[in-house]
């Protein structure tokens, strides 16, 4: 059935200008990190990956890792851009990373010119476009000079295959360093893409909010539900079929009596704004003004739609905070 997208689309979500760019992102963007490998149907993903631009969800966040196996949700997705969002390529912001591990090879890991830009290479193939609008490092490689890094990311914007760069996963200071540099090569950084929840304040404590500000970049935040901790999910125990039961991001050994106590607390003061944990996780990680966007996955259209319900409900209170300060402590159900 030929795929035509909703007229309303841009009606449904709220937009958010990344730091001090002239980009628009919405303010929940869809991430395909699990999954959009090859162990799902294609046909489960295209419904909810068309559900989220009917949406009005415009920005799909892509990684050389994401699979399984590696490289296969950039696969998903290049399927379903050929097939049918080709017509709307100009409407999406388009993204992958690289530098994480995806091979046993010296090239196939880390910040070098060769690993990034070889990476990036692959990327388009799998996309089946010519550029993507945001290439980012995925992660910091203290072996390799940040100044090679960091010229890769311009070498990017310069030869057209990337409109603008980001950075994950880096520690403020270096964050800042990136910046500098980046700015004094005309790149502009666009967005740091850092992991943020109420059970993981990391961006708060270590100074990122603050330099996001100071800096001009936007934060694109990932794991705003804390894996399925800030969902209903185990308060009552591991689920059959739930991602603690397999997944290497999500360990059994956290979803102990003290997370039960603290998920049920937090569940009691979203049940009282009459939504679900999971719209107050979402809703409380966008209230910062230096979020741009916070990124959900989904493995069902109904799951999608609900999160983005979040958007719809009041700003959370003063006393509604200092509770879930109360409850939502740093560092639960997190190896820190």
């Amino acid at each position: 059935m030929t795929y035509s997208a909703a007229e309303d689309r841009y009606e449904r979500l709220e937009y958010r200008r990344a730091g001090n760019s002239g980009l628009d992102l919405p303010a929940i963007s869809f991430g395909l990190w699990q999954k959009f490998g090859t162990d799902r149907s294609y046909a489960t993903q295209r419904e909810i990956l068309l559900r989220a631009f009917d949406l009005g969800i415009t920005h799909f966040d892509n990684a050389d890792r994401y699979g399984p196996p590696h490289r296969a949700a950039q696969q998903v997705f290049g399927r379903l851009l050929r097939a049918d969002l080709a017509p709307y390529r100009d409407e999406l912001i388009l993204t992958t990373k690289a530098g994480n591990p995806i091979g046993p090879g010296p090239y196939s890991k880390g910040g070098s010119r060769k690993s990034l830009l070889t990476s990036l290479e692959h990327s388009l193939r799998d996309l089946g476009t010519d550029h993507v609008d945001i290439f980012y490092s995925h992660s910091p490689d203290l072996t390799t000079p940040l100044e090679e890094t960091v010229g890769a990311l311009v070498s990017a914007v310069q030869q057209g295959k990337a409109l603008y760069v980001g950075i994950s996963n880096y520690a403020p200071e270096r964050a800042h360093e990136a910046a500098v540099l980046l700015r004094q090569a005309g790149v502009p950084l666009l967005v740091h893409q850092p992991r943020y929840s109420i059970f993981d304040r990391r961006p708060e404590l270590n100074g990122l909010l603050k330099l996001s500000a100071e800096d001009g970049f936007g934060l694109v935040v990932y794991s705003p539900l804390a894996q399925g901790l800030l969902t209903a999910k185990y308060l009552d125990g591991i689920p059959d079929g739930a991602r603690a039961q397999d997944s290497p991001f999500l360990s059994p050994d956290v979803i102990d009596d003290t997370y039960r106590q603290r998920a049920a607390a937090l569940n009691r003061i979203a049940a009282e704004r009459g939504q679900s944990l999971a719209q107050l996780a979402l809703q409380w990680v966008l209230r910062q003004p230096q979020v741009t966007s916070a990124l959900v996955g989904a493995s069902s259209t109904w799951q999608l739609e609900h999160n983005i319900q979040a958007l719809s409900f009041p700003p959370l209170t003063e006393p509604e905070l200092a509770l879930i300060d109360e409850y939502g402590v740093h560092g639960t159900g997190l190896r820190l």
